[in-house]
């Protein structure tokens, strides 16, 4: 007899809705064998909720919150007023990160050639490093393959993950700003454009610096997240004004809007 598993008390599941009732909803949790929860109206939203089809419909996927779990009776009771913004977002990630892993895995399986029983090992490593299976793939897409050395892959596999993953675009962000510099001494565009390339140095495939027009230049750093890029542009903002301001010009930054990269 296999044993139906119940989600725990205050997880955060993804749910279909069901069936709309007077008194709330019957969901299909997703990621549990699509057993079955109720929504009750007064966990939809917060206030008195005249008419429930305004908040959810038949079909729809939503995060919801486990409140009460009764296995005896095959009993979830769920919540959908109680899940935060955050909370809702982290999850819909996580069921991203969960969906890309399987396809990955079914395209290794194809192309080493692995039974089911191979994938289930396979799947069973990566998860002995990583919380998810699409996260091993991404290492391997930024740092390369000897980054799952410890795993003890076959090379057949180990070749299969490589290939995929380089098909692999990283995440990456995009932080700029507009440097307004002014020298006036005769040399004073030397000393601007000198004190700008000494400050990029040879992180020329992270950090570009693009001239507007005098007295403009934009400055634009890459990096995987937003911390790491900050950390980049510091230390080239503070040299850049250190030179300009040591000649008696004048320095200013201005941000500009940030941008993030999809992964994929």
């Amino acid at each position: 007899m296999v044993t139906e598993e119940f989600p725990e008390i205050g997880e955060i599941v993804l749910a279909t809705i069901a069936k709309l009732m007077d008194h709330g909803a019957y969901v299909t949790l997703d990621e549990y064998d699509n057993i079955q929860g109720f929504l009750h109206v007064s966990e939809i939203a917060p206030g008195w909720v005249r008419s429930i089809n305004k908040f959810v419909r038949e079909g729809e996927k939503k995060v919801l919150l486990v409140k009460k779990v009764n296995p005896g009776r095959s009993e979830i009771d769920l919540s959908l007023k109680q899940v935060s913004k955050e909370q809702q977002k982290k999850k819909l990630l996580e069921v991203k990160r969960i969906e890309k892993g399987r396809t990955l895995l079914d395209a290794i399986k194809t192309s080493a050639g692995l039974s089911d029983k191979d994938v289930e090992k396979l799947e069973d490593a990566i998860f002995a490093k990583y919380d998810f299976v699409y996260d091993a793939f991404l290492d391997v897409a930024t740092k390369g393959i000897s980054t799952l050395d410890e795993l003890k892959l076959a090379k057949k596999t180990a070749t299969a993950i490589e290939e995929t993953s380089s098909k692999i675009k990283p995440p990456s962000v995009e932080i700029r700003g507009i440097c307004e510099l002014t020298c006036n001494q005769s040399s004073g565009v030397e000393v601007i454009k000198n004190a700008i390339l000494d400050s990029i140095g040879d992180q020329t495939s992270n950090i570009s610096a693009t001239y507007i027009g005098a007295p403009k230049y934009r400055l634009s750093v890459t990096g995987p997240d937003f911390k790491t890029a900050e950390r980049m542009l510091k230390p080239v903002l503070d040299k850049v004004q250190k030179v300009i301001e040591k000649n008696n010009g004048t320095f200013t930054f201005t941000r500009e809007e940030s941008k993030k990269t999809r992964e994929g």
